[in-house]
């Protein structure tokens, strides 16, 4: 999960997420999903959908990246 800026809420908390293949899920099921295991403050506002998450040569995920992609 990552920041982006909203207008409403400062900072929207935004979910990006990598369905297996073969699977489908919308952005709605998700954040029902999550509230039912969350705090409302942590659900997160929209979902991204994208194929891979950028990670690092150890294998951590690079979410300045994400910020970056999500920006252009």
């Amino acid at each position: 999960m990552i920041g982006r800026p909203d207008e409403k809420w400062i900072e929207a908390i935004t979910a990006v997420v990598v369905v297996k293949e073969g699977q489908s899920v919308s952005e709605e099921e998700l954040i029902q999903h999550a509230k039912t295991l969350m705090a409302p403050y942590k659900v997160p506002k929209h979902i991204i959908f994208t194929d891979a998450l950028p990670k690092s040569t150890a294998g951590k995920i690079l979410k300045r990246h994400l910020r970056q992609d999500l920006k252009e």
